[in-house]
């Protein structure tokens, strides 16, 4: 197979205050210096979706929304994902929970991975995140990035951190490196399946 798996890196968070951000441009950086995966942000700031009120998922009825169509759109054409997902309250943002119900169809047999964060490394949010994946028949990769504790004060601007990932790449690029190597094995594997 010559085509390279397409990723989407999906920004969790809509905040204006986010944190997301920094941890973006530094999992994009990372992914750009390989040679076997394209990647593009994909930011829910530029997708507003409304609450879910579809009659069911797309899995069982086409949906009617305009917004939650041009999204299915949009994810469907990616070979897998990273989530940027912050832990909001010991679980994924509300906002990437509509998200990934606006589409069913789009995510199955895909995988993802993420990086995530929180004071206890966004633990909670990450195992929320896969439990909700495997539902929706994609594949949840071992590897992921956690930036918590220490690290994530360390660089978190809102609490006098630096701002800058590469003061904790020692803690985090082992992490970085197996998770996207494990988001291009399955997506290779999926890609060539599904051919």
């Amino acid at each position: 197979m010559s085509k390279k798996p397409h990723i989407a890196i999906i920004v969790s968070s809509t905040r204006a205050t986010r944190f997301a951000d920094i941890p973006t441009a530094w999992i994009k950086a990372q992914a750009e210096a390989r040679s076997d995966l394209t990647v593009e942000v994909v930011d829910l700031r530029d997708h507003p979706l409304p609450f879910f009120a579809e009659v069911a998922s797309n899995a069982w009825a086409p949906s009617q929304d305009a917004a939650a169509v041009a999204w299915q759109k949009k994810i469907g054409g990616f070979d897998g994902y990273i989530f940027v997902v912050a832990e909001y309250n010991r679980s994924i943002t509300g906002v990437l929970k509509n998200a990934l119900d606006q589409a069913y169809v789009e995510w199955a047999k895909k995988p993802f991975g993420a990086v995530a964060y929180g004071s206890m490394g966004g633990a909670n949010a990450l195992g929320h995140l896969q439990n909700i994946g495997v539902e929706l028949q994609m594949v949840p990769t071992r590897n992921n990035v956690r930036i918590g504790g220490g690290d994530f004060f360390k660089v978190h601007p809102g609490f006098g951190g630096s701002g800058k990932l590469a003061d904790i790449e020692g803690s985090i690029t082992p992490s970085a490196s197996a998770m996207l190597d494990d988001v291009i094995w399955w997506a290779k594997a999926t890609m060539a399946a599904k051919a």
